[in-house]
């Protein structure tokens, strides 16, 4: 269950090896967090929640905006190529890396992901699946609130397509990763972020320190 009740964050950001963050990381504090209101912490449904910075981050060459699709159409145009997740996770079961890693993995339809020897109907209209059919290449833990983020051949951009929500494990066959659809919440994303202008980010995990490249939410 991912719960932000009574705990203490910071953020970091611009940094690739957490014991060494280096010149260009970023540090802010939190001021207020807000969990979807459709949260379900039986099924996941609905795992995204907004962060509000305390200050707002310098745009540089190591920390830049990501962007998100506008809606599921906007999605479905943006013809994707390749897809990469990316994170601190386990790279074997418990065992968390200091590195950020990153690995190429395959949007699995969800009717697909759905079937009985694979999740067997628990992916709702607001998540998806990507992973690999065998296994062998997933998020695991350590990773959650992590980005899925694909390549669009016709706007020559990447866009954050999933929030790293759950999984069986980690790179089992038939047990992609699964994620939390960002188009699903596009709009609850843009009213937010307009509440708050330049300090939102969009994450899930409970870390006491939240690292990422690129996590500021943008709309095109």
């Amino acid at each position: 269950r991912h719960s932000f009740q009574n705990i203490y964050f910071n953020v970091a950001a611009g940094l690739n090896v957490l014991s060494d963050p280096g010149a260009h990381a970023q540090m802010r504090s939190i001021s207020e967090i807000r969990i979807h209101e459709d949260y379900d912490p039986q099924t996941s449904d609905s795992d995204v929640a907004l962060v509000l910075l305390g200050s707002p981050l310098n745009f540089t060459d190591h920390v830049q905006a990501a962007c998100t699709p506008l809606n599921v159409s906007h999605e479905v145009s943006l013809n994707f190529s390749r897809c990469f997740i990316s994170g601190w996770g386990s790279t074997y079961y418990q065992e968390l890396v200091d590195r950020l890693q990153e690995a190429e993995v395959e949007l699995i339809d969800r009717e697909r992901c759905n079937q009985h020897s694979w999740y067997g109907g628990i992916i709702t209209e607001n998540m998806l699946c990507a992973g690999r059919e065998s296994g062998g290449v997933d998020s695991c833990q350590g990773d959650s609130g992590g980005p899925l983020q694909c390549f669009s051949e016709d706007e020559d951009r990447f866009y954050v397509v999933g929030v790293t929500s759950f999984g069986e494990e980690c790179g089992l066959p038939l047990r992609p990763g699964v994620y939390s659809q960002t188009s699903m919440f596009a709009d609850w994303l843009k009213a937010n972020q307009e509440a708050s202008p330049g300090r939102v980010l969009l994450w899930q995990q409970n870390d006491q320190i939240l690292t990422f490249r690129f996590f500021i939410w943008s709309f095109h």
